[in-house]
């Protein structure tokens, strides 16, 4: 036999606002259903979600999650990006529904991969294809107290969703600042520490670590290496309050 399809079933508190997020990011319905059980299957392409509303639910408490295997990460991201921005006028990183950026995984064995945390709580975890996740898509091994601090720090706030775990780790790696350290790895845990702050509903610590960013020098070469991390300092300025 071939051709199976797996689809995911997922719960949520509510169809309506799960089927609104998810045509923001380009989905459409396939199918509704209000009664007796409200249930809605969607579709992006070849992806294929399904939700059912839980009376009661708490987004907070789901333990709903699923693979997306992607060839192009960066793309996908970028889709859903411009998707919120032309929704909701910035990308959402703080709260539920919320995206995270694509950042090399530790626990994925270095591929890149980001997150999308829908309205009912579900983990949406979108990561390169077995296929073209080759030894050079993986990227290199993190070297150095920085990169290292920022890599345990994303699987333990992106994969995991220990938020408040990430944040002491990328503390004490800033309290120990090295002169040598590298200025674009500096800003990169600067960012990631400003979004993880988000995430706690902490907006005055992300706006003193964004503004930390702005005081790294860089050469023209390493601010070209920091672009990305710039970007998510933009869309985290954005949604301070």
């Amino acid at each position: 036999m071939s051709h199976e399809v797996t689809i995911p079933l997922l719960p949520c508190a509510s169809i309506e606002d799960v089927v609104a997020f998810y045509e923001v990011l380009g989905f459409h319905p396939t199918y509704r259903q209000s009664k007796p059980n409200p249930y809605a299957s969607l579709q992006r392409e070849d992806l294929h979600l399904n939700f059912f509303e839980m009376a009661g639910f708490d987004p907070a408490q789901s333990y709903g999650s699923c693979l997306v295997l992607t060839h192009d990460i960066g793309q996908l991201h970028r889709e859903f990006a411009a998707g919120m921005r032309a929704a909701y006028g910035k990308v959402l990183v703080t709260g539920t529904p919320r995206m995270t950026r694509p950042r090399q995984r530790k626990n994925y064995g270095g591929v890149t991969g980001f997150s999308v945390i829908d309205p009912g709580g579900n983990w949406i975890r979108v990561v390169r294809h077995p296929e073209s996740a080759t030894p050079e898509a993986a990227g290199a091994e993190p070297t150095g107290r920085l990169a290292k601090a920022l890599a345990n720090a994303v699987v333990l706030a992106d994969s995991k969703g220990d938020a408040r775990q990430a944040a002491r780790i990328l503390d004490s790696a800033l309290a120990r600042l090295e002169a040598d350290d590298d200025p674009v790895t500096r800003v990169e845990v600067l960012v990631y520490r400003a979004e993880v702050a988000m995430v706690l509903d902490d907006p005055d610590t992300a706006a003193e670590m964004l503004a930390r960013v702005e005081r790294v020098e860089l050469s023209p070469e390493a601010a070209t290496r920091a672009a990305a991390a710039f970007e998510t300092a933009a869309d985290l300025t954005a949604a301070l309050p």
